[in-house]
Order: structure tokens, then sequence, then C-alpha cells
């Protein structure tokens, strides 16, 4: 009997404790949200704070989300107003395409386009081969540009455009901080949200409409991919926004599209129902704290309880701490020291006085030694003298 009570309480256990997933304790209770997602992670897309996470850092195939990265580097390290010549190797690129032929001439821009909105293979094939002259080169490029200029550091690509490879991987965390980069971008943007174009292709003349459902269905979304392999599942990652936050969603291997999109919309409603995003600007005189001058220099932003009440302090000890309605600190940064005019004046008439003295020993120091030189030659002709007269006396 003692050991079948061990095992109901065990599966009780299991039913009622929360997967691997973790957020702020607000409004609606982070363990209801249930997903078919097998990674999924949700932040604010102005302060990067993670609010929901599902195994956010587990290694997971990305499929055509991977598109993202190919946009970004093609719009800030590629030239839109470039035309490309379309190769056979960009034409005979298998899964969606926008059909492509080999010699055509296309517009980088228009190419973008295609990736985004109608998730082209063949469009990311041509971008990389136009850029670096092969896909594998291209690949390298994705790497050193998502390590550092984004740095993330658990997401490597093979190729521009997400088909499956073994060492084609990603995180749903690691996607996050690859779209808020991307989406900083005023020309990624305006593309991401872009519902529906006129296609005029050498073979084909069609409407692409937006392969991410949500922008063509909800107001509030503004893009940004989906994607699909046998091996990574369903895969989407979107922005959102509403007048007190900004949103992005990233989930991985859903079982569908459906529950990828369910599973968005779940972690969207929770967010925009949840959390406001709160700013405290930059100081536009130092604040003097304690012995010291202190600024903040830039515009500090932070993600809290939607509504919440709020102060802001400045410690003797140079940080801003942000204080909630029962007084605790909830968010801290710490300011930049500010190096008085008169003190710099002060350090730079005591380097200047330093040179000055150093230059002075160094000409005494000269003028001693070219004296002692003199010398020591008088000493000798003295001897010499003095040895010439013993000789002859």
């Amino acid at each position: 009997m003692t050991k079948i009570r061990l095992l109901l309480i065990t599966a009780i256990l299991l039913l009622i404790l929360p997967l691997h997933v973790s957020g702020h304790e607000s409004g609606e209770d982070i363990e209801n949200i249930s997903l078919n997602s097998e990674a999924a992670i949700l932040i604010d897309a102005n302060s990067g704070e993670v609010l929901y996470d599902k195994y956010g850092d587990q290694s997971m195939y990305p499929a055509s989300i991977t598109k993202i990265v190919t946009a970004i580097i093609a719009i800030e390290e590629g030239n839109l107003d470039d035309t490309v010549t379309i190769s056979e190797n960009a034409r005979d690129v298998a899964g969606t395409r926008v059909y492509l032929e080999p010699g055509e001439k296309v517009k980088m821009e228009k190419l973008v386009k295609g990736l985004l909105i109608n998730s082209g293979n063949d469009a990311g094939v041509a971008i990389a081969e136009h850029i670096d002259g092969s896909v594998e080169d291209f690949s390298d490029r994705m790497n050193r540009f998502v390590k550092e200029k984004i740095g993330v550091n658990n997401t490597h690509f093979e190729n521009p455009h997400g088909l499956y490879d073994a060492d084609h991987v990603t995180t749903a965390e690691d996607m996050a901080k690859i779209t808020q980069y991307a989406m900083k971008n005023e020309e990624f943007r305006e593309i991401a949200a872009i519902e529906e174009m006129k296609w005029d292709g050498e073979s084909w003349d069609t409407t692409l409409y937006n392969h991410h459902q949500l922008v063509r269905q909800r107001d509030d979304v503004t893009g940004v991919k989906n994607g699909f392999v046998s091996q990574s599942g369903f895969t989407l990652v979107t922005s959102a926004s509403q007048d007190h936050i900004d949103l992005i969603v990233v989930t991985l291997k859903a079982d569908s599209a459906d529950f990828a999109y369910q599973d968005t919309e779940k972690l969207l409603d929770y967010g925009f129902e949840n959390f406001e995003t709160y700013t405290v600007e930059a100081t536009p005189d130092s604040l003097h704290l304690g012995n010291s001058e202190y600024i903040l220099e830039e515009d500090f932003v932070f993600t809290a309880e939607k509504g919440i009440d709020w102060n802001q302090d400045f410690t003797e000890d140079g940080k801003l701490e942000i204080e909630n309605e029962q007084g605790e600190t909830i968010e801290t940064r710490e300011l930049t020291e500010v190096v008085q005019a008169s003190t710099m004046e002060e350090h730079h008439t005591l380097d200047e006085d330093t040179e000055t003295k150093t230059h002075q020993i160094s000409v005494w120091g000269i003028v001693l030694g070219v004296l002692g030189l003199l010398l020591v030659l008088m000493m000798v002709n003295i001897i010499k003298k003095h040895r010439r007269r013993r000789f002859f006396y």
C-alpha cells in the first residue's frame, strides 16, 4: 500500500507541477499557460526582459525562420539597390520558391521581400551568392554576424534558407534576440509587415501573401516569419505592438501550424494583459550623489506589471533604483560617474608641471654631464703635463 500511495503522490505532483517554465508572477498564473510547442519564449522587445521561457536554451532546428538573419544581413551588409543575376544553383534549390529563372536579373530589395513574405528559398540562395559568392561563405558570414553583432552563442547556420542540416541549429532565446535586433532596423520592419505584394517575375506573375498568418489577421502583429521542415516541426517568430509594450514570441517544434499560432497568441495575450514597458529618461544634468557626480546617459527601459505605480531613487553609491508601491526594489541600474572639468584641468596641470619638471631635470642632467666630462678632460690634461715635467727633471 505504501508503494501505491507513493506512486499516486508522484503522479499528482507531475500533473500539478510546471514544466521548465519561468515568468513574472503577474495577472494570469504563468503555470496555467499550456503550450504544444516544445520550446518557446516571450520577451519585451524594448527592454529584452524574458517574460516567459519554456526550454528557451534548448538546441532546435529553426527551418525558415533562418531567413530573418539572411534578410537583415542583406539589408545591413548588402545593397538593396543592387541588381542580382540568378544562378542555376538558386533556381534548383528545393522547397518554397518565388520561381526565379537562371539569368534573370532581380533587385536585391525584391529578393528580400520574396524571402520574407513568400519564404523563397531560391531568393535566399541568390542573396547569398551575390553577397559572398557561395552559400558556404555566406553561411560563415551569418555565423559571424549573429555572434559578433547580436551576441548569441548557441546558434549555427549552414545555409541562408533553413532547409534541414544536422548542424543548422538555434534556440528560442537566440531567435528572440536576433529578432529584437532585426526589428530595430526600419527597412526590415517595413518588409516584415507587408501583408501582400504583386510579384512580376520572368516566369511567375502573382500576388504574394505573407506566409505569417497573424500579420494578415491581427492589427497588432508586425511580423515576422514562419517555418517548417519535418525535422523542425512548425516554427514561428512573431513581433507585436500595443501602446504599452512591444513583444516578441518564438515558438519551436509545434505539431502543426495551428498549434504554433495558438501558442503564439496565448503568449501575446499573456504579455499584453500583464506587462508594460516603463522608461526613466536620461538625466540632462549630472546628479550630485555622495561625494561624486553621476549621470544617466541613456533612457533606462524596464518591464514590470501593467499599470503599477512606481518611484525612482538615485542612491549615494551611484545607482538608479526603481521601487514598487510596497517600497520593494524591482529594477536597478548603475549610473555613469562624471569626471569634473576642474578635476580634469587639475590633472592636466599636474601632468604639464610633471612634464616641465621632467624636461628641466633632463636639461640639467645634460648640462651636468657635459660639465663633468670637461672636468675629467681637464684633470687628464693636468696629469699629463705633470708627468712631462717630472720626466724632464
